[in-house]
């Protein structure tokens, strides 16, 4: 396994008392150098991502406005509810080119499966909104730069995460070669997500959102998957599998309502590399989103990644 940080990205401070805060970065790196999980994990760096990279996923004009307002000292993205501060925009780019350095490192045969411990997170940036405590959309960036550059055709992107990545939906949404598969609370932050949003023209099907009630757990998660994304993936058969890894479907996390316990984390990720097993080499990239619960998000990221091991 890859195990693939940057240290820039415990620079982007939301300010006090915001629940994406710093500790998070260093929670999750303490737990996991604690636990051992990471001794046999390969280390590699960040990739120093270019304008080009980001323009794979975002408009220019977004990039250009999110960028100056984050170096010209703004306190939110003036397209969404995202704080930032003046190591925003690099620690976003970080976490970007943590991402891609990842994909490049598992596609080119380096090891089947890696962890991108990153923030900010991404899932709910799309090609021209930040918001959300998203910048830049890490996930839709590294499947981006998997098909444009690395030949890879067809991309499962499974998110976990509490609430749904509405900005990887919409940047694929018209897109058939990438399958976005979404479980999340709803109704929930941001309100997308219903079942019957499914894609649309040469998307159409590839879009697959499971949407359910505050306490679900276990068995409504893992009859989502099981019973919804296995089939499809008979069908559609990605040669890479990313995950947008929320750990605030945990169990005590403050900013959401779900019930999955730190073994459900584990299982899934099992049943994740099993169904990349199958079609995909193996090959799976994680990459970090939600998780507000300090001890929850370390212990949750921890099985998780002991289980991509």
């Amino acid at each position: 396994m890859l195990f693939v940080t940057d240290a820039l990205c415990s620079t982007h401070d939301p300010g006090p008392g915001h629940p994406e805060q710093v500790a998070r970065y260093q929670s999750v790196l303490h737990a996991l150098e604690r636990s051992g999980t990471l001794a046999t994990a390969k280390r590699i760096p960040a990739r120093a991502v270019t304008t080009e990279d980001l323009a794979l996923v975002h408009t220019p004009v977004y990039l250009a406005l999110a960028q100056h307002e984050v170096e010209a000292g703004y306190d939110h993205l003036s397209t969404g509810d995202t704080q930032i501060c003046k190591a925003s925009w690099s620690a976003a780019k970080a976490a970007a080119g943590c991402a891609i350095a990842a994909t490049e490192a598992v596609i080119k045969g380096d090891a089947k499966t890696a962890f991108c411990l990153v923030r900010p997170p991404g899932h709910h940036a799309s090609a021209s909104v930040g918001m959300g405590f998203c910048l830049l959309n890490n996930i839709a960036i590294a499947a981006r730069h998997a098909q444009r550059r690395l030949g890879i055709g067809r991309v499962l992107i499974l998110d976990w995460d509490v609430h749904h990545g509405n900005g990887t939906q919409d940047i694929f949404y018209n897109d058939g070669t990438v399958f976005f598969f979404s479980t999340h609370q709803h109704p929930w932050y941001p309100g997308t997500g219903l079942a019957q949003e499914t894609g649309a023209g040469p998307g159409k099907g590839t879009t697959c959102n499971c949407p359910l009630p505050a306490g679900s757990g276990r068995a409504e998660i893992f009859d989502a998957f099981e019973n919804k994304l296995l089939p499809a993936m008979k069908h559609f058969r990605p040669e890479l599998v990313l995950i947008s890894a929320g750990f605030d479907s945990r169990e005590g996390d403050p900013l959401g309502r779900f019930q999955l316990t730190d073994k459900d984390f584990a299982d899934l990720t099992l049943l994740v590399r099993k169904l990349a097993d199958e079609t995909a080499g193996g090959r799976v990239v994680s990459v970090l989103e939600g998780g507000y619960n300090l001890s929850g998000l370390a212990s949750a990221a921890t099985a998780h990644v002991h289980a991509l091991v």
